[in-house]
């Protein structure tokens, strides 16, 4: 049941400009007007990845940090609003201990899932932070309450998790539902006007609706590289793509949880994945079935379908027959054959048409690229040459189809080094190959919309739209 009505404090003023709805409150707990009702945490924990196994459910302090990572998980049942909700707001306590404080509170985001044990969640089985973001906190001083505006997330009735990180080594440390006074608390504002959010504040644009689909392939290393595109998933809500080669160098449990965990791992949850041949390097790949487990559909199969929106989406995989008559290319005629969505994407590991100096062009994917075609796809996703191209619809055999062609992307640019190119192949319309990213698609009903989103301080982009046939 929520608590209600503890004591009135001053706002002492806003954080420095850039964070997103977050407010400093006195050392004094705070609370609201008779409209407001105040809920506390429901669970609350956080992993380390320096003690991977480990749970902190009994904890009375949540952390936050980058090195070692720490994240923090709060989960929230909202019940009993009857009025309509005028604003929400997450209010956290920094612990009074020394090196609680720091000059980075976290990121603050929405998560999809809400179904996790505070009592049995460890870094290893940690759910995804994958939501959009609600707010940041600078600088956060020992004993004090800090405030984020969750108004965006926190609508009504209903079960809210939200997951904080930190991008900074200086870690903040706040105080778990444990210790009583100092709770997490959600505070639910009900009737009359909304409370403004802070001139010297913004916040972040809500959804249009339209689902989106992001990733990248080519991707964890030990470079730096799957790090950068990691943290661009972390601002972008959807469904994450894998174009093939998860894990270097060869797909191995220890290639997994080194460089894939604690990296594109923590949006693992949201990832419907492709396999490569890197992650065939371990016999038939089941490190990497192991490690999606679901989400990379039937255990050794390698393919497998899905729906978003009016989209239907199918993961491929290049590394077993796609022949003509092969179990793959029949299955995927059949898949095609019974979708009603009106738009379809597919997405695998080696591409049909790539400009490379590296890996050629593969014909063995001829088939499955004539079954979409045959079926009236729009786009195919590929990796396997680590760098970015995107191709001019085109038909089977390689020429310009404005009317029913099939656009191609190389989204080899998830963090592996990246390649040069050789002789520009016809119909190539855009490429890059400095540049770590992400390959974005907004699917809308009738048409879609692509951006390349670049790693932070680079510039390169490229984006355009298109149309369903």
């Amino acid at each position: 049941m929520p608590s209600r009505k503890v004591t009135m404090v001053t706002l002492v003023g806003t954080l420095a400009t850039g964070t997103l709805a977050a407010t400093a409150l006195t050392g004094l707990a705070p609370t609201a007007s008779a409209a407001d009702t105040t809920f506390t945490a429901t669970a609350d924990t956080y992993v380390s990845s320096q003690n991977p196994s480990t749970n902190y459910g009994s904890s009375q302090q949540l952390g936050v940090d980058k090195s070692p990572i720490k994240q923090m998980l709060l989960r929230f049942d909202v019940s009993g609003i009857t009025q309509p909700v005028t604003g929400a707001k997450l209010r956290i306590h920094v612990d009074d201990v020394s090196g609680a404080e720091s000059s980075n509170g976290g990121t603050f985001r929405a998560m999809s899932t809400t179904t996790w044990s505070e009592t049995s969640v460890t870094y290893d089985n940690r759910p995804s932070i994958d939501g959009a973001t609600l707010g940041t906190l600078g600088s956060v001083a020992r004993n004090t309450w800090y405030e984020v505006d969750v108004s965006s997330y926190v609508t009504g009735n209903g079960t809210f998790s939200i997951g904080v990180t930190s991008s900074s080594s200086n870690g903040a440390d706040y105080d778990a539902r444990e210790t009583g006074a100092t709770a997490p608390q959600l505070v639910i504002e009900t009737g009359g006007t909304p409370t403004p959010t802070p001139s010297t504040s913004t916040t972040s644009t809500p959804p249009s609706g339209d689902p989106v689909l992001v990733g990248a392939g080519d991707i964890a290393t030990s470079g730096s590289g799957d790090t950068a595109t990691a943290n661009l998933l972390d601002g972008i809500s959807g469904t994450v793509f894998t174009t093939g080669d998860n894990a270097y160098p060869d797909g191995t449990a220890s290639d997994f949880s080194n460089y894939y965990a604690p990296t594109w791992g923590r949006h693992k949850d949201r990832t419907r994945p492709a396999p490569g041949n890197h992650d065939y390097h371990t016999s038939g790949a089941s490190a990497y079935y192991n490690y999606f487990g679901a989400n990379a559909g039937p255990s050794g199969r390698g393919y497998y379908s899905y729906d978003l929106g009016n989209w239907h989406v199918v993961s491929l995989n290049s590394e077993t027959s796609m022949a003509v008559g092969s179990a793959q290319e029949q299955w995927l005629r059949a898949d095609l054959a019974a979708s009603n969505k009106p738009c379809t994407v597919a997405y695998w590991h080696k591409p049909r048409w790539t400009s490379s100096s590296s890996h050629g062009p593969d014909a063995s994917t001829g088939p499955l690229v004539q079954a979409l075609y045959d079926y009236d796809a729009e786009v195919i996703l590929t990796g396997h040459n680590h760098q970015y191209e995107r191709f001019a619809p085109q038909n089977p055999s390689g020429q310009l189809d404005t009317a029913r062609g099939l656009r191609q992307f190389v989204a080899g640019m998830g963090g592996a080094s990246l390649y040069g190119f050789g002789t520009i192949q016809p119909n190539s319309e855009a490429r890059n190959n400095n540049t770590f990213g992400v390959l974005k698609l907004t699917l809308h009903a009738n048409s879609y919309d692509w951006e390349f989103v670049p790693q932070a301080g680079k510039t390169y982009n490229d984006s355009g739209t298109g149309t369903c046939h």
